[in-house]
């Protein structure tokens, strides 16, 4: 999986989970940002979001889930 299609898996997520729109949960989640798999291994991703308490709970409890489909993913 690739770290846009993970972005757009987020995002979908959130919106069918949570309710509101794509652009309020685009601008809480911001960005994936990947590392190395090297220094990495389970799990080369991470995001930082950047809303509400409440905003910021719900993107982790998905990354949680995320992360356990999908540990690995590439650039692009």
């Amino acid at each position: 999986m690739t770290s846009a299609a993970l972005h757009d898996l987020f995002l979908s997520t959130l919106v069918r989970k949570a309710g509101g729109n794509r652009r309020r949960w685009r601008l809480v989640l911001g960005e994936v940002r990947l590392y190395a798999v090297a220094t990495h291994p389970h799990c080369n991703w991470a995001v930082t979001p950047t809303g509400s308490a409440g905003e910021n709970d719900m993107v982790e409890r998905i990354a949680d889930d995320l992360r356990v489909t999908h540990p690995i993913v590439t650039a692009g």
